[in-house]
């Protein structure tokens, strides 16, 4: 397993959990009142927070771990590149529904949770792509 596709899998699991995190906080605040009472500003924030910090200190653990492995081939870039196409699609769904949501006049707690969702499935159906290609092989188009 290259160091590539190690740092897909972390991503990928991370990206998880800290968006697992974060509804599990949201939801379990809720209690009786609707979602969009619900303070979850600072949830949010925390789970983007250790997400990102998570990742990078799992990617540094692993990659002294296996310092031989640093290098990056042609393989590599071409499955990076094929999984950030996949996530991107995401983002800009995300960035569409929300100004969308904003035009309609939504609650902020809509907007914000639709861009938080569509990050996240950014991250896990891109890192998803990545893994299964490293599994697999590249498309022949």
């Amino acid at each position: 397993m290259t160091l590539e596709e190690r740092r897909a899998w972390i991503r990928l699991i991370v990206s998880v959990a800290a968006y697992g995190g974060y509804a599990f906080v949201v939801l379990g605040r809720a209690g009786e009142r609707p979602l969009a009472e619900v303070p979850y500003g600072a949830a949010l924030l925390w789970s983007v927070a250790a997400a990102i910090l998570g990742t990078i200190a799992l990617e540094i653990v692993v990659a002294a771990a296996r310092p031989a492995s640093l290098v990056k081939d042609e393989r590599d870039r071409e499955i990076g590149r094929l999984g950030d196409h996949v996530g991107q699609a995401f983002v800009v769904i995300g960035a569409v529904a929300a100004m969308l949501m904003a035009i309609a006049g939504w609650d902020r707690f809509w907007i914000a949770n639709v861009i938080y969702v569509c990050f996240a499935l950014s991250s896990v159906l891109g890192n998803v792509a990545k893994a299964i290609v490293y599994r697999r092989s590249l498309p022949q188009w």
